[in-house]
C-alpha cells in the first residue's frame, strides 16, 4: 500500500525528526562548532528568572497593600472638629433688643446684607425693620428649614414679626447661632461630611466630566487616559493634563504621601485597582468628595466639597448654583494656585473652563454655560471665622465638657456643642474691658492692670459673656475662672443676709455699733479692723452700715452671726473653695474667682433661687443624636423673704452708698442693686451689679498682686458701667415675696411712722422684724384718716 504525505503515522514522524536532529549534530561536530544554547534561550531563561523573582516579591507586597486598603478604608473615619455654637437668638413680640444688637448678631452669624434678599443667609434693613432669610439649621431641639421673615424694632423692643411674602404674623422666629469655636484634630483639617445621595447631581457628573470621564468604566487605572495625557503634554511641551483617575487621586490623598516618585505612583496604581475591586464606585466617589483638599484657612486645611462650600460661599453644598459648583470643581486642579480670593482672574478662567466642559458633555446647554460664565465668582470677601473667637468663654465650655468627654473625643468626633453665649453682649463686654482698662491707665493708674468680667442671665444662670484678659483676643491665663483673689467687701451682703434671716433680732433699721474692736488671732497676734475712711461712726443702722460698707460694724454683726454660718452659706450657694474660719472672712479675706462671685450673686439677683452657672446647653453627635443635655436646675434658698429685703438694701448702695457714682457713669437712672469691693492696700477692685435680667461681676488688679491704687468704685465699677451703658435693661424687681412687706418708718429712730411724716422712709421688713414702736406723727395721721372714714361712711376705718 502506497502512503501519501498525509498518511504518515505519529511514530514515523518522531523517528524521522530524530534522524534529522542526529544528522545536524553530526554535521556541527564535523565542522568543530559547540552545542551550547543561543542568546535567545539565555534571554528567555533570564526573563523567567526575573519574572519569578518579581512575582515572589510582588505578590506579598500586593497582599500587604490589599490589607492596608481594606482595613483603613473599610473602617474609614475622618477626624472631625467639634463645632461650638453661641445661643440661638429667639425673637418674639416684646423681646428686648436694639437694632444695633440685632445687626451685630446677624453679622457674627455670617449673614450678609443684600438688596433684594433672595437666598438664605441674607438680610436687609429698611428703617426700623429687618428682612431676614434664615438659613436651615439643626438646633439643639430639632432641625428647622429656611424661613424668611420681617422683624420690626421699636423702642429697643420687638414690635412684631411677619412672614415674607404673605405677611402672616409670627409668634416666634429663631436665628441660627454664630459658630464661636472649632476644636480641631491634631492634623488641623477642617471638613464637613456629606453623603453621596445629598450631593447635587451636577457635582457628581461634573467632577467626572472634568477629572475622570471614564470613571464609571475603568478598573481604577485608565491606560487610555494616561496615554492621552502623555500626548497632550508632549504637544504642549509642558504638563497640561494629568492621567490619574479619581480613584488614584483618592488613594494618593487618603493613603500615600505627595512625593513624586515612581515607587509612589506604582503603589498608587495597585491600590487604586484594589480599591475598585473591593468597593462600589459610589463609595469611592463619596470618599473623594469628602477628602479632596480645596483650600486653606489660616493653619487649617479645608478638605471636602461640603466644607469648601461654606468656606467660599457660606452656603450649604446642596444650595450652590452651577457656576459655584464649577468653581469648586476647578479648584481640584490646584486650590492654592486658583484661590479665588487671592487670584480671582485665574479662578475665573478656570471656572469657565469647567463650565465649557459641562457644555461639551451635555451637562449644561450652551446658553446655560454662557450665562454662568458671564457671572462673577460670587465668593464671600472673607470666610466665616472657624477658629476660636472668644477664648475665655470657650475655656469655660471646655472645662464643663471635660467633666463628660475626653479631649481626644472633642478633637475627632465632630460633636455639636450648643452654648449659652450671647454674641452681642460678649462683644460689648470685650470692648468695655479693653477700653475701660485703657481709660484707667490714662487717669494715672498702674500700666500693669489686668481685668476680668462675667455676665450671666439672672433667671437661668446661663453665662452670656466672659472676658479673661484686658486684651480679649489673647488666649492663655483666663482670670475669670482661674484668678483667685481676695474679694473684700463683696462678701458683706451675705453677713447681712444671715442677720436678716434672724427676724426676731434684726431688721434693716436695727442699730449696731461701728466702733473699734480688737480680736486675738490663732497665732496670738491681735487684729483690729478699721474703716476705709479711717473713722468710726458710732451707732448706725444695718442699712447704713451695709450701704456705706463700714468694716467695724460688719465684724461686730458677723461675730454675732458666726463665721462658720457664713462659710456654710457660701458653700450652699455653689462655691467649693476652701475658706478659713477666721473673723477676717467677714471683710472678704477669702479668695474666689470672678465666676464664683457671679454664682453667689446670681442667687441674690434671682430672689433666692440658686441656679448653677452653665455655659453648655446640649451636645449632639455629627449626625444629630443628642448625647448630653444640661437641664435647668433650680435650688430654692431658705428665707427668700430675707433676700428680698437685702436686694432693696443693695439698691441703696447704688443710690446713696459706695456706688452712688454709678447712675452718672451709666448716663441714666434705673433701680440697680450693686456692691463695691476693695482689698488691702488697694490691690483688688471688685464690682457686682445686677438688673432684672443680668448679673455681672468685674474685677481689676495686677497679676503680681502688688498694690494697684484701685478701689471698687474707681476701677471695676467703671468697667461695669461701660458695659451696661451699651445695653438695654430693666430695673430690679423690688416686689417683696411672701412673708415680707413694705413699711414707713422714721429715718432716725427706726419707729413706724406715717407716709407724710417728716423723715419718713419706706423700707421692707421680714415679717416679725417690723418695729413695734411708732412716732407721735403716726398717731396723729391715723386719727386724721379715721376722721376721714367717719365722715365718708359714718364708721371707723378698719
Amino acid at each position: 500500500m502506497v502512503k501519501g504525505p498525509g498518511d504518515v503515522t505519529r511514530g514515523e514522524t518522531i523517528t524521522l525528526m530524530g534522524e534529522r536532529v542526529k544528522k545536524k549534530a553530526a554535521t556541527r561536530k564535523k565542522s568543530g562548532k559547540a552545542t551550547s544554547p543561543g542568546w535567545t534561550g539565555r534571554l528567555w531563561r533570564l526573563g523567567l528568572l526575573l519574572t519569578g523573582i518579581s512575582l515572589g516579591l510582588l505578590v506579598p507586597w500586593v497582599v500587604y497593600l490589599n490589607y492596608q486598603v481594606t482595613t483603613e478604608f473599610e473602617g474609614r473615619k475622618w477626624d472631625l472638629p467639634s463645632r461650638v455654637y453661641a445661643r440661638a437668638l429667639d425673637l418674639y413680640p416684646g423681646a428686648t433688643i436694639t437694632s444695633a444688637d440685632l445687626e451685630t448678631e446677624l453679622e457674627l452669624s455670617g449673614y450678609r446684607r443684600s438688596n433684594p434678599v433672595s437666598q438664605p443667609g441674607q438680610y436687609r434693613i429698611s428703617g426700623s425693620s429687618f428682612e431676614i432669610f434664615r438659613r436651615p439649621f439643626r438646633f439643639h431641639d430639632g432641625a428647622e428649614d429656611a424661613v424668611r421673615f420681617r422683624v420690626r424694632i421699636s423702642a429697643d423692643t420687638v414690635a412684631d414679626i411677619t412672614a415674607v411674602p404673605d405677611g402672616r404674623p409670627l409668634d416666634l422666629a429663631r436665628l441660627d447661632p454664630a459658630e464661636i469655636a472649632s476644636i480641631y484634630p491634631l492634623q488641623k483639617e477642617d471638613r464637613t461630611l456629606v453623603k453621596i445621595e445629598d450631593v447635587p447631581p451636577l457635582l457628581v457628573t461634573g467632577l467626572q466630566a472634568v477629572e475622570d470621564r471614564n470613571f464609571k468604566h475603568h478598573p481604577g487605572v485608565d491606560l487610555r487616559g494616561v496615554l492621552r495625557a502623555v500626548l497632550a503634554n508632549l504637544r504642549a511641551g509642558k504638563a497640561v493634563q494629568g492621567g490619574s483617575t479619581l480613584t488614584q487621586q483618592l488613594v494618593k490623598n487618603y493613603f500615600l504621601t505627595h512625593d513624586r516618585t515612581l515607587a509612589r505612583k506604582f503603589n498608587e496604581a495597585i491600590m487604586a485597582v484594589l480599591l475598585e475591586i473591593h468597593y462600589p464606585k459610589s463609595e469611592i466617589l463619596e470618599a473623594y468628595i469628602n477628602e479632596v483638599f480645596l483650600g486653606q484657612q489660616g493653619a487649617y486645611a479645608v478638605h471636602g466639597f461640603g466644607q469648601a462650600s461654606l468656606f467660599y460661599f457660606d452656603q450649604p453644598l446642596e444650595q450652590l448654583a452651577p457656576r459655584q459648583l464649577a468653581l469648586l470643581i476647578g479648584l481640584v486642579k490646584g486650590a492654592s494656585y486658583y484661590n479665588p480670593r487671592r487670584h480671582p482672574k485665574r479662578a475665573l478662567a478656570r471656572r469657565n473652563q469647567v463650565l465649557a466642559a459641562f457644555a461639551e458633555t451635555g451637562l449644561l446647554t450652551g446658553p446655560e454655560a454662557e450665562r454662568a460664565s458671564s457671572a462673577n465668582l460670587g465668593v464671600t470677601p472673607t470666610p466665616r471665622s472657624r477658629g476660636t473667637r472668644y477664648h475665655a468663654f470657650v475655656d469655660l465650655v471646655r472645662r464643663q465638657l471635660a467633666q463628660v468627654y475626653r479631649e481626644e473625643d472633642l478633637k475627632t468626633e465632630g460633636l455639636k456643642v450648643y452654648t449659652t453665649l450671647a454674641p452681642s453682649i460678649q462683644e460689648k463686654a470685650q470692648r468695655a474691658v479693653a477700653t475701660g482698662v485703657q481709660k484707667l491707665e490714662d487717669r494715672g493708674l498702674s500700666a500693669e492692670l489686668q481685668a476680668a468680667m462675667v455676665v450671666a442671665d439672672v433667671a437661668t444662670g446661663e453665662v452670656r459673656a466672659m472676658v479673661g484678659d484686658r486684651n480679649p483676643d489673647r488666649s492663655g491665663f483666663n482670670r475669670a475662672i482661674h484668678a483667685r483673689r481676695q474679694i473684700g467687701s463683696i462678701i458683706k451682703p451675705l453677713v447681712y443676709l444671715l442677720a436678716l434671716e434672724h427676724s426676731d433680732d434684726y431688721s434693716l433699721v436695727t442699730q449696731i455699733k461701728d466702733e473699734p474692736l480688737t480680736l486675738k488671732q490663732a497665732d496670738g497676734s491681735n487684729w483690729s479692723p478699721s474703716n476705709y475712711d479711717g473713722k468710726s461712726h458710732g451707732t448706725v443702722t444695718l442699712l447704713e452700715a451695709l450701704t456705706r460698707s463700714y468694716n467695724q460694724a460688719t465684724v461686730r454683726l458677723g461675730l454675732n452671726i458666726g463665721v462658720k454660718n457664713l462659710i456654710n452659706r457660701i458653700q450652699q450657694l455653689g462655691v467649693t473653695a476652701e475658706v478659713d474660719a477666721v473673723p477676717s472672712v467677714f471683710l472678704g479675706a477669702v479668695e474666689l474667682t470672678p465666676l464664683e462671685v457671679t454664682q453667689i450673686y446670681q442667687s441674690l439677683a434671682a430672689g433666692g433661687y440658686s441656679v448653677p452657672l452653665r455655659s453648655v446647653i446640649a451636645v449632639q453627635t455629627e449626625a444629630g443624636e443628642e448625647l448630653v443635655r444640661y437641664p435647668l436646675r433650680m435650688l430654692p434658698q431658705p428665707r427668700r423673704e430675707a433676700i428680698g429685703v437685702l436686694n432693696f438694701a443693695l439698691t441703696q448702695v447704688v443710690e446713696q452708698g459706695t456706688a452712688k457714682a454709678l447712675p452718672g457713669l451709666l448716663g441714666r437712672t434705673a433701680i440697680i442693686s450693686g456692691k463695691t469691693g476693695t482689698t488691702n492696700d488697694r490691690r483688688d477692685s471688685w464690682f457686682v451689679g445686677y438688673t432684672r435680667d443680668h448679673v455681672a461681676v468685674s474685677w481689676v488688679g495686677r497679676d503680681d498682686n502688688q498694690p494697684a491704687g484701685v478701689t471698687g468704685s474707681n476701677a471695676a465699677m467703671h468697667l461695669w458701667a461701660d458695659l451696661f451703658s451699651q445695653m438695654p435693661f430693666q430695673s430690679v424687681d423690688l416686689r417683696m415675696p411672701d412673708n415680707a412687706f413694705w413699711l414707713w418708718v422714721d429715718r432716725d429712730s427706726g419707729y413706724r411712722t406715717g407716709r407724710t411724716c417728716e423723715g419718713a422712709v419706706e423700707i421692707p421688713f421680714v415679717e416679725g422684724s417690723e418695729p413695734l414702736k411708732s412716732t407721735p406723727c403716726l398717731g396723729e395721721q391715723e386719727k386724721d384718716e379715721e376722721s376721714f372714714w367717719r365722715k365718708l361712711f359714718g364708721k371707723k376705718k378698719r
